[in-house]
């Protein structure tokens, strides 16, 4: 069975076997999701947020529990446990690197409308 994963803010879309993680899913689409550990819940890189409890991820495992020690209650998953098994929506973080460029260039925006 294929199933549909949406990625925020990008809006790409993939069409994925049930049971692919969300990682997997990601790299289909050419989402970049950050991670050091290659998939294995080491490095807690990869966290995604589920908007509204996304109901097409399979529930938490007892290790992606453990690993998130209560992020899961504001929708946190590890992108490389949680899997798809129906429609789901994902949003992925900005890279951090990439936020910091943007905030920078924002904030020189700003100085030059006031010069």
């Amino acid at each position: 069975m294929n199933v549909q994963i949406t990625f925020l803010p990008s809006g790409r879309s993939v069409t994925v076997r049930a049971g692919t993680t969300v990682l997997d899913a990601a790299r289909r689409a050419g989402v970049p999701i950050r991670t050091r550990c290659d998939g294995k819940a080491a490095c807690l890189m990869c966290k995604v947020t589920t908007p509204h409890s996304s109901p097409g991820l399979s529930p938490l495992n007892d290790n992606e529990r453990y690993k998130l020690a209560g992020l899961d209650r504001s929708g946190t998953r590890l992108a490389c446990q949680a899997r798809v098994f129906g429609r789901a929506v994902v949003e992925v973080p900005e890279d951090p690197f990439r936020a910091a460029v943007r905030r920078q260039m924002m904030r020189q925006a700003e100085d030059d409308e006031l010069w």
